[in-house]
């Protein structure tokens, strides 16, 4: 990673100590207008979401009002979870919201499993959806802990 390049999880800025070893992390900064945008897990929520909707346009009509709503929503509130904490006024409040977000991805771990165990979908539809969603279990356990270190190194 070069200076000035967005982490890959978290969005910071990393500098290059010049020649004093690795690159170290900068802390998080103040939110910005459309911050969000830049970070890697907020981009993957997008992508999880576009994959949920292609998914469940093919569940049968009549789970219109159910388990398609409830994956539909349940993805969409991943990534929104991650823009409303980004833009929030503290690190304390990004790490909330990032907890936020991991729940309905864990809602949505479940409803995929529904989805097979009930026809809608097979393994090899939903493979896509389920790498996504372990992808971002992952990536929004990281940012969590980056954050808490960053708020307990504050104190």
């Amino acid at each position: 990673m070069t200076s000035d390049e967005p982490n890959s999880i978290s969005g910071e800025e990393t500098t290059a100590a010049p020649d004093h070893g690795p690159a170290r992390t900068a802390p998080p900064r103040a939110p910005k207008a459309g911050g969000y945008k830049d970070l890697l897990v907020w981009r993957k929520g997008i992508e999880l979401v576009k994959e949920i909707y292609r998914m469940t346009k093919l569940f049968p009509a009549d789970e219109r009002f159910g388990l398609i709503s409830q994956m539909r929503r349940a993805a969409v509130s991943i990534p929104s979870n991650i823009a409303e904490g980004q833009v929030r006024k503290t690190t304390g409040e990004f790490v909330q919201f990032v907890s936020h977000a991991e729940g309905p991805l864990a809602e949505l771990d479940t409803q995929l499993i529904l989805a097979v165990e009930l026809g809608y979908s097979n393994t090899t539809q939903v493979a896509c959806a389920a790498e996504l969603v372990s992808e971002l279990k992952r990536m929004l356990n990281a940012l969590r802990r980056t954050l808490v270190k960053a708020v307990t190194s504050d104190k």
